[in-house]
């Protein structure tokens, strides 16, 4: 399989397949493709493991790619500006990733749901309880909203990040939900009560758009009513 990312403000991901590989992403991933790309939409590990992927964010449904023939092309668009990041697994530890992240891979990656150590990460961290492990051999395709930044965390050196910054980062990096201290600095310092602290050693992938906080800032630009716009016409 070759791959190549087309694009820099909403760029897509080009995958290039021989006869018989197949990769997969949620249902309305796809962008385009060639001739020679059969399609089939299963709920990829099972019913239980399709519900715990729609609790992380994802679609139930995956939507499978395979090659009827060498060369045969398909493209996956992320859905917002930022980037698209490729991240080769090589069947050791996998790699955990943020709701929302995922945008494809080969169908020799397996994603299923991860919980995190401490149960107030999920509770409070504002992310949600729930996140994904993808594990296996192949490539797996990552959507980053923003500008990509990657971390390497010596052992015991400490990243403290706004939730819905992270991306992604290897089972060796600890996570929790640290609580902002300071009464004025939680409600004046506009960075909200919790924080997510990071612990090495490993890698850790961050994203420098936080699309959720993108949206909220919209909210009071938004008309009242659906009519708001036209009313001027009248």
């Amino acid at each position: 399989m070759e791959s190549k990312i087309i694009g820099q403000t909403v760029p897509i991901v080009e995958v290039k397949l021989n006869k018989g590989e197949t990769i997969y992403t949620q249902s309305g991933g796809m962008a385009y493709q060639t001739e020679g790309i059969q399609m089939k939409t299963n709920a990829k590990g099972g019913v239980m493991r399709s519900l715990g992927r729609m609790f992380t964010g994802e679609s139930i449904f995956m939507a499978h790619y395979t090659a009827m023939l060498d060369g045969a092309v398909v493209a996956f668009a992320s859905t917002v500006p930022g980037s698209i990041l490729r991240c080769d697994l090589n069947g050791n530890n996998g790699l955990i990733i943020q709701k929302g992240a995922f945008l494809c891979a080969e169908a020799t990656i397996d994603t299923k749901v991860a919980f995190t150590k401490r149960f107030s990460s999920g509770l409070f961290g504002g992310e949600g309880f729930i996140l994904q492990k993808a594990e296996g051999h192949g490539a797996l395709f990552l959507e980053v909203d923003g500008d990509l930044i990657q971390k390497t965390l010596a052992p015991g050196e400490v990243l403290k990040v706004d939730s819905g910054n992270v991306v992604a980062f290897e089972p060796t990096v600890s996570y929790e939900i640290e609580v902002v201290k300071g009464l004025g600095n939680i409600l004046l310092g506009g960075e909200g009560l919790f924080l997510t602290k990071l612990v090495g050693p490993g890698n850790v992938i961050i994203q420098s758009q936080n699309f959720q906080d993108f949206a909220n800032k919209l909210i009071p630009f938004m008309p009242s009513n659906i009519y708001g716009p036209f009313l001027f016409l009248f």
